[in-house]
């Protein structure tokens, strides 16, 4: 009689670095929870497979993936699936290929495509943010889900898709702390921004900021403070293109450490502002 046996086995690294990443400032609000299925049937047959384990690996291209409910293919598949326009079958003219330019019709999201291929940027700290903005406005008149509301529904939740992934691509580039942590993490570098603060020096500069925004008797004496803020974000983002360009990726984790929290001072002082 045969047997149905369901073995499970991580998969953690690979698809780790299978995803994109960002959700607001904070990219690992990812909270994936993901296990590998394998099939196969035990049969009573002469070739009946013996060691399981072994068996596993030549399942290896059978994996299902999940990631918060929904299921994602490979990397290569999914490329592969956006290698033609669904609506007409042509090939795309231009990458990345958000939108065909023959029928005009917006294409399913791509996850292998990065937030810097979206806008045609080199994928690197330093970016130009007039080119960000021309090219994100140039993708909203293509893609915005206002553009599709008489097409179908599956078009419609193309465009909702991808209209929402530029918006969260730009928001990110466009921010220096969030995009110093993305582009890291696309380096397979994490970053822990919830970590605790060791360092004597910053601890009590942290503190003493903190106390002057308490301490601040008018706006004028906070737009100060916030002025300062930005100033040393300005230092340490510089410092990170430095040990980004140098693969420096532990000193570039201290400088998004010094960068987050002069980033929390300012959002402090703009609640008060």
């Amino acid at each position: 009689m045969n047997r149905t046996k369901k073995l499970w086995k991580p998969f953690c690294q690979v698809a780790h670095r299978a995803l994109p990443s960002t959700s607001r400032f904070k990219l690992s609000n990812y909270n994936y929870n993901f296990s590998t299925q394998i099939y196969f049937l035990d049969c009573t047959s002469s070739s009946r497979i013996q060691n399981p384990s072994l068996y596993c690996g030549l399942c290896y291209y059978f994996e299902i993936l999940k990631f918060s409910g929904r299921s994602f293919c490979s990397e290569s598949a999914e490329k592969a699936s956006n290698t033609t326009c669904w609506n007409c079958n042509e090939a795309p003219k231009a990458a990345p290929f958000l939108f065909c330019e023959s029928c005009r019709s917006v294409q399913p999201v791509d996850h292998s495509v990065d937030y810097f291929q979206i806008f045609g940027l080199e994928k690197k700290y330093e970016i130009g943010n007039e080119k960000l903005e021309g090219k994100y406005k140039d993708w909203q008149k293509r893609i915005h889900p206002d553009l599709v509301h008489s097409k179908s529904e599956k078009e419609r939740e193309y465009a909702a898709e991808q209209s929402g992934r530029v918006i969260e691509a730009y928001r990110t580039l466009t921010n220096p702390l969030a995009r110093a942590i993305y582009i890291l993490r696309l380096e397979g570098v994490e970053v822990n921004e919830d970590e605790t603060v060791s360092e004597p020096e910053l601890l009590m500069e942290i503190m003493e900021i903190r106390e002057a925004v308490e301490d601040a008797a008018d706006s004028q004496t906070l737009k100060e403070i916030q002025s300062q803020m930005q100033e040393k974000l300005i230092h340490w983002g510089n410092s990170f293109a430095d040990a980004y360009q140098n693969r420096n990726f532990d000193e570039a984790r201290v400088c998004i450490r010094r960068m987050t929290y002069y980033h929390r001072v300012n959002e402090e002082i703009a609640k008060k502002l």
